[in-house]
């Protein structure tokens, strides 16, 4: 079969109908019978039978003989002859694969070799836009051995972020990998939020949250710690601090954060006659210290309507008829200790 006879594969069933079978049968018995001869002993029009003999052609199941007519040729031979090529084909490609795997296998080495000279010679780093930011929070998820300490500031997390950020978590965990997790109280109010913490959680990850947070931080096996170059705008930059000396530092924010934090599917409020919790307490730390609601709401990542909502019922829990009293009342009651 020529290279220009060559069939597609995937017509092969097309090709062998039931009037092209009978031809085929017909030409292994009858292999010097003209097409006319052929078509009166299938009782079939001669020019079904001149096209059945063009598809089985095509197939290599006919081979011109040298003295005229067809010649059938046995289905291995026909298969051997259709299918060397496409063999042939793949493998070259197999060849090609193997070829291109060792050359970037042989890329580790250098990789490896650079990656250490990075961390040794900069203890801190600067890594510019979204898509660097991500590969190398990749690429030190891939490589995290032990921990993963993050703070995560806000009133709720994009979906985006989520969906970047749940494989990952997930896949740490799964190699046992210990995380801990502390959000602001305001993201307990974020539907997407508090499903994305309940993966992780259900997983084995720890989360709390915290009425204030400093800033986005992720501490990476306690050697490696990412924070924003800007934070409002964290897609700008981050910087990656391997110096010992502000990686304790770090460290110990994160530590003294966690430890103040409260579970974070713990309820806000107290029972009437208790001392506040959670958010309630927080904001009346604040008010206590005289912040009005827009400082308070500002700095706990929170409405000033939902600050209104909560300061209106500390006053009426404390019989306060303004603010001063309020923070008096709470004092009285040891509830600002």
């Amino acid at each position: 079969m020529a290279d220009g006879d060559k069939v597609c594969l995937g017509s092969f069933e097309d090709d062998l109908d039931r009037v092209t079978l009978r031809v085929y049968q017909l030409r292994v018995t009858h292999p010097t019978d003209q097409a006319g001869q052929l078509a009166a002993r299938a009782g079939l029009p001669a020019h079904e039978v001149v096209r059945a003999e063009e598809r089985l052609s095509r197939l290599g199941l006919l081979q011109q003989s040298p003295g005229g007519g067809w010649v059938a040729v046995s289905p291995e031979s026909a298969a051997e002859s259709l299918l060397a090529p496409v063999e042939q084909d793949i493998f070259q490609q197999r060849i090609a694969m193997a070829a291109t795997r060792e050359q970037l296998l042989a890329l580790s080495g250098d990789y490896l070799e650079a990656r250490s000279l990075r961390s040794a010679r900069s203890s801190i780093e600067v890594v510019e836009g979204l898509d660097n930011i991500r590969a190398v929070i990749d690429d030190l998820a891939r490589t995290c051995a032990e921990s993963l300490d993050a703070l995560v500031p806000g009133s709720g997390q994009t979906e985006a972020a989520i969906r970047a950020a749940t494989p990952l978590d997930l896949e740490l965990l799964a190699r046992g990998i210990r995380i801990r997790s502390l959000f602001q109280h305001s993201a307990r109010r974020h539907r997407g939020t508090v499903q994305y913490v309940e993966t992780i959680s259900s997983a084995g990850a720890r989360v709390r949250s915290a009425s204030v947070l400093p800033s986005r931080m992720q501490i990476y096996d306690r050697s490696c710690a990412v924070l924003p170059l800007n934070p409002k705008h964290t897609a700008v930059g981050a910087a990656l601090i391997r110096d010992p000396g502000v990686l304790t530092f770090l460290c110990k924010i994160f530590d003294h954060a966690w430890s103040e934090g409260s579970e974070f599917t713990e309820a806000d409020g107290a029972p009437l006659g208790e001392a506040p919790t959670g958010l309630e307490r927080e904001v009346l730390l604040l008010l206590g210290g005289g912040r009005t609601n827009e400082e308070i709401a500002q700095r706990m990542g929170i409405s000033q309507r939902s600050v209104s909502r909560i300061v209106a019922q500390l006053m009426t829990r404390l019989e306060a008829a303004n603010r001063f009293q309020a923070g008096v009342r709470a004092a009285q009651n040891g509830w600002l200790s």
